[in-house]
């Protein structure tokens, strides 16, 4: 089974960037002065998805740890109408129960998520699974659960997420070891996206790239169109 080509352009839609708190770490308190995570930042998520959807985006990642299960799945079957009106992938991390649940394309699972053979039984052969990469072993289990793509990073430095830099060589490395579509994630933005796709990955993963431009939908616009250039430079 041949895996179809990753999304040349990823969009997690991030509210801290606009609320200025981690709202979706698990466990956290509201904030006093802004009310509940849900209330706020249900909306917030929805917004800058919608932003980059209009930029162009060709697939939106759902992350909200922080909400619970019948509000992330309500969040997912609204962002899945989303990105289905403009034809774009959808995509909901960790949870291939609500993944399914709220009709999205696929899941994204990584180290400590449910397994990629797990969410592969959930889904189905037509679910699109997506999966982080850190040792050979991460591989297999990719390869395995047939993969969309695997996920490597970061591969620069990100304020996003508590991940080791891994560098430009190391994607080089993944992208010898496996004919699976690499999704470069990590410190991406328009300067440096062309250069993880000339070391090997078929696509990028953005947060902070988007999310913390004055103008969402520009952004992506900018990002994306340095991806595509990069991919046609390499196949020409």
């Amino acid at each position: 089974m041949s895996p179809p080509a990753a999304p040349p352009l990823i969009v997690i839609p991030d509210p801290r960037f606009i609320m200025g708190t981690d709202l979706f770490s698990p466990g956290n308190a509201p904030v006093p002065g802004l009310g509940s995570v849900e209330n706020k930042s249900v909306p917030i998520t929805e917004s800058l998805a919608a932003a980059a959807l209009e930029g162009g985006a060709d697939a939106i990642q759902l992350r909200a740890k922080g909400l619970s299960g019948p509000a992330l799945v309500a969040l997912g079957r609204r962002l899945a109408a989303l990105c289905r009106a403009r034809g774009a992938l959808f995509f909901v991390n960790d949870d291939a129960a609500a993944a399914l649940a709220c009709g999205a394309d696929g899941v994204h699972v990584g180290p400590g998520d449910s397994a990629p053979q797990e969410a592969r039984r959930l889904l189905g052969e037509r679910g699109l699974v997506g999966v982080s990469v850190y040792t050979d072993d991460d591989l297999a289990a990719a390869e395995e659960a047939h993969a969309a793509y695997v996920a490597v990073g970061a591969v620069y430095p990100t304020r996003t997420k508590e991940i080791a830099v891994v560098g430009l060589a190391s994607l080089r490395r993944w992208r010898a070891r496996t004919s699976l579509p690499i999704v470069a994630i990590g410190g991406i933005d328009a300067a440096n996206a062309a250069a993880a796709i000339g070391a090997g990955a078929d696509g990028v993963a953005v947060i902070s790239a988007v999310c913390g431009a004055p103008d969402p939908a520009a952004a992506v616009r900018v990002l994306r169109a340095r991806v595509l250039e990069a991919l046609a430079a390499g196949q020409s």
